[in-house]
């Protein structure tokens, strides 16, 4: 099975030619996060995830996880490698130094996250859903909550998990049945089965910490009942350790058809002891915090694989001999030439390319936001959290649906070889399909971004991004290079806008109109910030050029690459736009009986 290497040309072009981030390290006042540090943690990063994780890709597929009595074992080699992920302060890079965190900005630590996923997708779950549980109590808990368990899941000795998800109710939280007793002692007996739980059970931590959302018996009917709660596998002691066994037990892990050595459990709560986190009845706004984060880290993995895809069908495509080129031998010395000069192939690798270099450039802008939501001017942070409602479920949504595209591409690219698991294509396959399932289904992403972010906001989120696209469409036209780019996007930008407004009006008449058109107008608008960005790296690109840059070759596939997505992949835009405005009617006139 090929082996993962970072691809960190094109990280840094994104970070410091595109975006500047280590100019904005300075500017927030980040003193650590020097271009030397920064380049260090890059270089090491690559190291790591080449030499310890990606060798364990596929013996972890291979072997998966395994039950006994309640207890996970993780496949062999993980817990190994998860102690010297901890060791090596790869999980802590982002966290406060006041709990034992090295303090540097979350952009980083994004960047950092891709490398580790895209090696080892199933080992990076553990450290990821610690991540968004620290941050729900950084967030919303109590001083006291805070000492104590972020103390512990900064540095990866304990991990931790969110359990939302029940049998009978899925993506409807407020049909949860969990309950919570209130006790005297200020803790509550919390009881409930909770299902798809990642990394719920395992053997690389000595302690799991559970946020298990949960009623209590006198709770308002729905969402609005939901409170949320601190449920430890192992309760701690006096001294903030490892104490006794909680009432909480992994009832069996799923059989799955990807990331297998991820363990996704079934987690049954039998009058367990739990704390409760920030107010009563308010906890779906405490588990917001872990699952924005959760949902871009779930965007990420759409790149992750089709990056790693990517790496494999190129380093193919050069190597595997069939047919001759159209127009005669290129390597006529062989006895047949390359695939990669047939059409047709080359044509999955820029579609590739052309996703995974634009979903980069999206996912580090976004990243980008949350540092200058955390460092900025208080009118720069209101600024970029309302970007990031925006952006959040474009990245969830789009990346994980190009990057599934990118990743079943990559396998095509192999023929028959890519359904054979050796070459380790089949497994990327398995693994991504998940990712535009979870942490909402791309059909709920699509309603969250068309209903609550751009009508529930009377256009106000989209009419910020989409300023930013006008300006630079302004900014470029006339270029003799790419003025012609420029106006199409500029059109795209002004359909954008109308297109809204035709959903937003049909609406008012009937509800539905909404949910009939947000799948096609949450592809569109992927199409349209894609396009933004890529005109924008072809701009720098081409400036490097001009100024007599040696890399010719890299600047000038950017080039390439720019124009095969607005020839040949932008064009998928209006048909979108077209679907989306032919209506509900097409969808809900049919009976149910006629299906």
């Amino acid at each position: 099975m090929p082996e993962y290497n970072a691809p960190l040309r094109d990280m840094r072009f994104v970070m410091d030619e595109l975006l500047d981030m280590t100019g904005s390290y300075a500017a927030y006042g980040l003193e650590d996060a020097t271009p030397d540090l920064v380049s260090a943690i890059l270089e090491e990063g690559a190291k790591f995830t080449n030499q310890v994780l990606s060798p364990l890709n596929r013996t972890g597929d291979e072997e998966g996880c395994h039950i006994e009595n309640g207890v996970v074992t993780t496949p062999k080699g993980f817990k190994e490698a998860y102690q010297a992920y901890c060791e090596n302060g790869w999980g802590s890079m982002t966290a406060s130094p006041e709990y034992g965190g090295q303090g540097l900005p979350s952009s980083l630590g994004l960047i950092i996250a891709e490398m580790v996923a895209s090696a080892n997708y199933s080992f990076s779950m553990y450290p990821g859903l610690s991540h968004g549980c620290a941050a729900a109590i950084a967030a919303h808990g109590t001083q006291e909550q805070k000492d104590l368990y972020l103390s512990k899941l900064t540095p990866g000795t304990w991990t931790g998990t969110m359990c939302l998800t029940e049998p009978h109710c899925g993506t409807d939280l407020g049909l949860v049945k969990t309950r919570a007793v209130p006790q005297a002692d200020g803790t509550y007996k919390v009881t409930g089965t909770k299902i798809f739980i990642s990394c719920g059970e395992h053997d690389m931590s000595e302690n799991i910490v559970h946020l298990v959302l949960a009623k209590l018996p006198d709770a308002p009917a729905g969402t609005k009942g939901i409170s949320l709660f601190i449920v430890p596998k192992f309760l701690p002691d006096a001294n903030g350790e490892v104490g006794e066994r909680n009432s909480l037990v992994c009832g069996s892990i799923e059989h799955k058809m990807g990331i297998k050595a991820s363990a996704t459990c079934v987690m049954n709560f039998d009058d367990a002891t739990g704390f409760l986190i920030g107010d009563i009845n308010k906890g779906l706004n405490c588990m917001f915090t872990m699952m924005n984060h959760a949902r871009l880290g779930t965007g990420m993995q759409g790149l992750c694989h089709g990056e790693a895809s990517y790496q494999s069908a190129l380093a193919y495509a050069k190597d595997r001999l069939q047919m001759r080129s159209l127009k005669g031998p290129a390597a006529p010395e062989k006895a047949a030439d390359p695939i990669i000069v047939h059409p047709d192939v080359r044509r999955m690798l820029l579609t590739m390319k052309a996703f995974n270099e634009g979903n980069r450039a999206l996912a580090y802008y976004t990243a980008s936001l949350l540092d200058q939501a955390h460092y900025a001017s208080e009118e720069a942070r209101a600024d970029a959290e309302a970007q990031l409602a925006f952006l959040t479920p474009i990245c969830k949504a789009f990346m994980t649906d190009t990057g599934l595209e990118a990743t079943l591409l990559g396998q095509q690219v192999f023929g028959g070889h890519g359904f054979i698991r050796e070459w380790g294509q089949e497994q990327q396959v398995r693994d991504c399909r998940i990712a535009p399932i979870y942490e909402g289904t791309n059909g709920i992403q699509a309603l969250d971004l068309l209903g609550r972010k751009v009508l529930g906001s009377q256009g106000k989120l989209l009419k910020a991004f989409t300023k930013q696209v006008h300006l630079l469409c302004k900014e470029v036209e006339g270029n003799a290079a790419f003025g012609e780019y420029a106006k199409k996007l500029a059109q795209l930008n002004a359909q954008w806008g109308e297109l809204t407004t035709s959903v937003g009006m049909k609406a008012m008449q009937n509800p539905e109109e909404v949910g009939a058109a947000a799948v096609d107008y949450l592809a569109f608008s992927g199409y349209v910030v894609h396009a933004y960005f890529w005109l924008k790296m072809a701009l720098v690109a081409q400036a490097k050029l001009e100024a007599g840059s040696t890399e010719v070759d890299f600047y000038k596939g950017k080039l390439a690459t720019q124009a095969f997505f607005y020839q040949r992949l932008l064009p998928r835009a209006q048909a979108h736009a077209e679907a989306l405005t032919a209506g509900a009617s097409s969808l809900m006139d049919i009976a149910v009986e006629q299906f």
